[in-house]
């Protein structure tokens, strides 16, 4: 059987950030065997390091799919071309070889000059503009008859996840999951980082918004009032909900339950399951959850903060939701475009007590956003891992406790 082999360039902070031995791992792992021609090794913490890499495989197309699964740590072939491109053949349609972007940073070259992709995230397309300037994300279901998409990997580069100098929890990407580590020092981390970036977001430095993607069980386990005061406080400046975490919190407002469990009496309300009917009703009678605030029909708590502070807020809508609320987005596409649109100029993103929108948010997120999901379920920041949003951290607890938890490092007395 006839081998095949290429040599692939390394440089960056490859050793601290462990990404030679990942690359080396890999290619073993496939089923190759490599031999390092050069190696330059920084000795100084700022000081990138150097490697090139000689990899065999037993055929062209072993060694092609070792080369995409080290890309991801940066390895380059070496005396790499240009990108290739294609036009797409119809509206929503890619070219059959079309390059399927990761969340890391990427750039393409571009007659001869590697140009940054814009936009990026990740399981959508490149775009290249017809002067072959500039290049650009764009997901399947908006491409246009004709447009260039880059096809297969040749003139691509990912630069991938560098260990940031600071020490704390965002310091040790990829940890694990354990709902038996304590998780006082992981929060006071986020907090310290929520506070920097609201400093930060007053000076008027761009990527300090903060977004929090939440589910219902934010307000049934009792969170409601530790999030409303991180909004009105300017912690939170971006909301990505579904209809039921709107419409559980403003039951609580009108009735004072969350799915017709009242909170004063540690007990369900006669007839309490309906009151998220009735609060959905009484809210599209109006008109909107904001007319609702500004009358002064709610009151309080989470919408009522973000009505008040005028935020970002993404409501998108699911198959199994009552009524919607006025402002839920019911198509599933318009939704993601809204929830795209917002993200730019977001330095962090809790995702918090919500399998599905975790996941859509976290496949819409650059790496380089500093991701915390919380969950009391492990499953939930296992499953977002393991759907390529690695650079989140993982905290196994109840909704409301970190709400609470974080809520009180940065002064809330509740």
């Amino acid at each position: 059987m006839s081998r095949s082999q290429t040599t692939v360039v390394l440089d960056g902070h490859i050793i601290d950030s462990l990404l030679l031995p990942k690359v080396l791992d890999t290619i073993l792992a496939m089923g190759g065997t490599f031999d390092l021609t050069e190696v330059q090794i920084g000795t100084k913490r700022e000081e990138p390091s150097h490697a090139k890499i000689l990899i065999r495989a037993k055929s062209s197309e072993a060694l092609s799919a070792i080369l995409q699964g080290i890309q991801p740590h940066g390895a380059l072939v070496e005396g790499e071309a240009d990108c290739m491109v294609e036009p797409a053949p119809k509206p929503g349609v890619l070219p059959e070889n079309f390059y399927a972007t990761s969340h890391l940073p990427t750039q393409v070259r571009l007659h001869g000059k590697w140009v940054d992709v814009q936009g990026i995230e990740m399981d959508v397309a490149i775009r290249v503009s017809p002067d072959f300037t500039r290049a650009s994300t764009v997901p399947m279901s908006d491409v246009a008859p004709g447009e260039l998409i880059v096809t297969g990997r040749e003139g691509v580069r990912v630069s991938p996840l560098e260990r940031p100098k600071e020490r704390d929890v965002f310091s040790f990407m990829q940890a694990e999951v354990s709902s038996e580590r304590p998780n006082t020092y992981a929060i006071a981390d986020i907090a310290e980082r929520m506070r920097t970036l609201r400093k930060q977001r007053e000076a008027g430095r761009p990527g300090s918004e903060v977004l929090l993607t939440g589910g219902p069980a934010i307000i049934h386990a009792g969170g409601r009032d530790a999030l409303a005061w991180l909004i009105d406080n300017g912690f939170i400046t971006v909301l990505f909900c579904g209809n039921a975490l709107a419409t559980h919190d403003l039951e609580a407002d009108l009735f004072g339950t969350s799915l017709g469990y009242r909170f004063s009496a540690g007990h369900s309300a006669p007839h309490g399951h309906e009151h998220h009917l009735r609060t959905i009703n009484r809210i599209r009678a109006i008109g909107s959850i904001e007319r609702a605030v500004e009358t002064g029909v709610v009151k309080g708590g989470v919408m009522a903060a973000c009505v008040r502070k005028g935020i970002k807020v993404v409501m998108a809508g699911s198959i199994r939701d009552d009524g919607p609320l006025p402002g839920v987005i019911t198509d599933t596409m318009t939704a993601q475009a809204a929830m795209r649109a917002a993200l730019p100029g977001v330095g962090l993103a809790l995702l918090v007590a919500t399998t599905l929108h975790a996941v859509a948010t976290g496949n819409l997120l650059p790496a380089t956003v500093p991701t915390v999901c919380v969950d009391v379920n492990p499953a939930v920041p296992t499953k977002l891992a393991d759907r390529g949003t690695f650079q989140a951290i993982g905290l196994v607890m109840d909704a409301a406790s970190f709400l609470r938890d974080l809520a009180r490092n940065l002064g809330w007395n509740g």
